[in-house]
């Protein structure tokens, strides 16, 4: 098994001006449901399908009650979780407050098991995938592709 990759041409947001340059990017075929995750899990083990749901269910639930205490949540071999921030700058401290923080994230670090999945991965590279129209599409006016409003990328076929 491999990841599949498709090739975009980007803008440089700090040098509007340079020319694309191509990148590569994920491709993802398909999903796993949280109940087919539970499924699989349960063919590999002596737990049932609703014993593991109730298990993982709980553990968002924890992890959930410990990032919302400020806690760094530590989970083995899988990785640990913290709360990001992003706020306004000021001069000084006493200028700063609360109300100036714009927006809190999930940070994930992935812990040995997923680091070393991440060092081993074989890559294919695939045609670019059908995108669904979204809000927030524009015409590029220098040569009419479409092109997203966000990060000016723009899909590109792999040359056979």
């Amino acid at each position: 098994m491999s990841v599949k990759y498709s090739l975009t041409a980007r803008y440089n947001p700090r040098k509007p001006n340079d020319p694309k340059k191509i990148y590569a990017q994920s491709q993802s075929y398909g999903e796993i449901t949280f109940d087919e995750m539970c499924q699989d899990i349960s063919e590999r083990c002596t737990l049932t399908k609703a014993d593991i749901a109730a298990a993982i269910e709980g553990t968002l639930v924890s992890i959930e009650h410990s990032l919302r205490k400020g806690e760094a949540v530590r989970f083995g071999e899988f990785g640990s979780f913290k709360v990001g921030i992003s706020s306004k700058g000021t001069e000084t401290e006493k200028e700063f407050n609360a109300a100036m923080i714009k927006k809190s994230r999930v940070l994930f670090h992935p812990g040995k098991m997923l680091s070393s999945m991440l060092k081993s991965l074989e890559y294919t590279q695939v045609p670019v995938l059908p995108k669904k129209e979204k809000k927030g599409k524009k015409t590029d006016d220098k040569n009419g592709k479409t092109v997203d409003d966000k990060n000016g990328k723009e899909p590109v076929t792999p040359k056979p």
